[in-house]
């Protein structure tokens, strides 16, 4: 008994020193994103002067429920979403195992493994339209010279290859995070145990998979979640390389497209909620499935 009115205390206080940071989410997320709801409720455009909003109520939903740009935005983001985080953790995995043993120089690698991920996101997408280009770009005369193609590709123009090429920049980017987020988890782990392994005689590949891969699940869904939402959300190495491109569009770029390019307010609101519901979604499947792992 006592010991559980110790914990109902505990639980109060917490709240207490929660208070103010909720409250300031609650100012700086909740009331926009219900600004943004109330306003997909209407029809206004932003090149209309004065503005002057007129009620639609769901008309702008049954409208994005119907518009085949949405849904190819979508197609667009799940692809790159789902390529990218899995390469991304399976690369960063590798790269936190190496970083993590014991060798000369390991302060330098790792801190050299971080400058893709240092570079501005804006600055390294530049960067990669430029190396892309078919007439000047560094990789075509590299896999040219590698005898590895016959002729310059357009990878930014050609739709079955601009795909392909802005997820490998944003792997080459963001790698590196996955690994410095699996290594704080690496370095979690107790020494003891493997001493213990090897003592029973356990090889490396089984150190990996009884004692590494089990005790790192947690920092590995952590690493997912905050990675899924941030390619959910992708934005800026989309268009700056390929801009509104139906063969890349995220939704992002599509609702960008609506407000700025379009001035449909309420529309390009209707796909802001859209996106936020699509995103709660996923970070509802991962709580669920770290709440699982934690249990």
């Amino acid at each position: 008994m006592a010991r559980r009115s110790l914990t109902k205390r505990q639980a109060q206080i917490a709240w207490v020193f929660l208070a103010p940071t909720q409250l300031i989410l609650l100012v700086v997320a909740a009331y926009p994103l219900f600004r943004t709801f109330q306003l997909s409720l209407y029809r206004a455009n932003l090149l209309d002067y004065p503005l002057r909003p007129e009620w639609v109520g769901l008309a702008n939903y049954v409208y994005l429920i119907q518009d085949a740009y949405w849904w190819i935005s979508v197609k667009n983001t799940v692809i790159f979403t789902v390529v990218s985080v899995v390469l991304e953790t399976v690369l960063g995995l590798g790269i936190a195992l190496l970083v993590n043993a014991r060798f000369p120089l390991r302060g330098a690698m790792r801190t050299a493994m971080l400058i893709p991920w240092a570079i501005p996101t804006v600055v390294s997408a530049q960067m990669w339209r430029w190396m892309y280009n078919d007439v000047y770009g560094v990789v075509n005369d590299l896999l040219l010279r590698l005898h590895l193609i016959a002729r310059p590709l357009a990878w930014l123009a050609d739709p079955h290859l601009v795909l392909p090429a802005v997820i490998a920049v944003d792997v080459w980017k963001t790698t590196p995070f996955m690994a410095l987020l699996l290594l704080a988890g690496l370095q979690s782990i107790p020494e003891e145990l493997y001493e213990a392994a090897r003592v029973d005689g356990a090889g490396a590949l089984q150190q990996f998979w009884f004692i590494t891969l089990p005790l790192l699940v947690p920092a590995l869904l952590v690493a997912l979640i905050f990675r899924t939402l941030d390619a959910l959300r992708v934005f800026d190495v989309i268009y700056v390389m390929t801009g509104v491109n139906p063969s890349t569009m995220s939704m992002s770029v599509y609702a960008r497209q609506q407000l700025v390019d379009f001035g449909d307010l309420g529309y390009g609101s209707a796909i802001s909620t859209g996106i936020f519901l699509i995103i709660a979604l996923f970070v509802v499947l991962y709580l669920t499935a770290l709440r699982v792992e934690v249990d």
